[in-house]
């Protein structure tokens, strides 16, 4: 009898093991599928190698590289007008002519006193050879020839001020002279730039000026011409740092062949300090807890958070100095709501990242 009782309870235990086998598998199965379907859907991207610069930015102005206001050094009427404003003139050329008849008769009565002078001098010599007159006279004679000459001189400067030239080479500016008005000495008369080069000055901060070296790069842009961007190098530095806004002075040439760029047009100039190649990411990738930088990575199908050291930013984008390698697979997406460990199924979308406006003007 007791071994009927033993053999029910052997098949007892049995089942009982059985059932609790199955229900654990199903329970496993269960919370697999479960994890499965609560997997963080995200996108991911590999770092970058590209060009990374160290930049200063700075609120810059234009001015000409030679720039003047022409003006009159006589009184006297226009007679005379080649100014086409907004057109290139050459050096040497007559732009303005005033009156210049009395100047001219002046010279031409200048001209007639050292001719009689000469010829009173060459007399004198000779009748000095035979010493019929002193050697004073004869001095005095030569004195006289000196002055007619320093008269000549003046009357023939007097003669070129009735006329206003171009100094240098460049664009003529606007012009509200007639023909036939009436100057006074000191009347401006229109303007002349050389635009084929323009000097961009802005200023660099106290703390920078270590690093701020003759030749380097300067980029410019200007709300005039969206999205271009105008190369320049620097040309000089200010030998003093200003003491009110503890800032250095700085002169970079931009140019400006094509002649678009105009004196006094405020341009954003960024002064490049240095360049290198770096892994850069995007910056939304990028995650902030006090004073932790750290991002997350997708490692087969598992979300893992990792410590990163960065470098420079740039517009939409950071340099990583440590912590990721070219290889990773960094989220940029989602990451907000992740824990390492998390379970993250991949999605592949090429609107992710937000196209930033501002790297295509910075980059071109």
């Amino acid at each position: 009898m007791w071994k009927q009782w033993l053999i029910a309870l052997v098949l007892v235990v049995v089942v009982a093991a059985g059932a609790g086998i199955y229900v654990s598998l199903e329970q496993s199965s269960a919370d697999q599928g479960s994890r499965q379907s609560q997997a963080s859907a995200v996108n991911v991207i590999t770092p970058e190698q590209r060009v990374v610069r160290d930049d200063v930015g700075a609120v810059a102005n234009l001015r000409a590289l030679n720039a003047v206001e022409l003006t009159t050094e006589v009184s006297g009427r226009v007679v005379e007008i080649n100014l086409e404003p907004g057109t290139g003139v050459v050096q040497g050329a007559v732009l303005l002519r005033l009156d210049d008849r009395q100047a001219r008769a002046d010279l031409a009565v200048i001209d007639a006193q050292l001719a009689d002078a000469r010829r009173q001098y060459e007399r004198a010599q000779r009748l000095r050879a035979n010493n019929s007159i002193s050697q004073s006279q004869v001095d005095e004679l030569r004195t006289s020839v000196d002055v007619a000459l320093a008269q000549r001189q003046s009357a023939r400067v007097r003669l070129e001020n009735h006329r206003i030239e171009a100094p240098f080479a460049g664009v003529v500016g606007l012009s509200d002279v007639s023909i036939g008005a009436y100057l006074q000495a000191g009347t401006t008369i229109t303007t002349l730039d050389t635009n084929d080069q323009m000097e961009l000055n802005f200023a660099v901060p106290e703390r920078f000026i270590g690093q701020v070296r003759l030749g380097q790069k300067v980029r410019a842009t200007s709300p005039a011409f969206p999205g271009e961007t105008f190369q320049g190098e620097l040309i000089e530095l200010a030998s003093r740092i200003n003491e009110l806004s503890r800032t250095l002075s700085v002169r970079a040439l931009i140019d400006n062949s094509e002649g678009r760029l105009r004196p006094g047009q405020f341009m954003s100039a960024s002064l490049t300090l240095s360049e290198r190649e770096g892994l850069v990411i995007p910056e939304q990738a990028l995650m902030l807890r006090g004073d932790q930088k750290y991002v997350f990575v997708a490692e087969d199908g598992i979300a893992r958070r990792v410590s990163v050291q960065i470098g420079s930013r740039m517009p939409g984008m950071v340099e990583i100095l440590d912590g990721l390698t070219a290889e990773d697979q960094v989220v940029v997406t989602g990451q907000d709501r992740l824990s390492s460990g998390d379970q993250l199924r991949l999605l592949e979308s090429d609107l992710a990242i937000p196209v930033n406006r501002f790297v295509t003007s910075r980059e071109s």
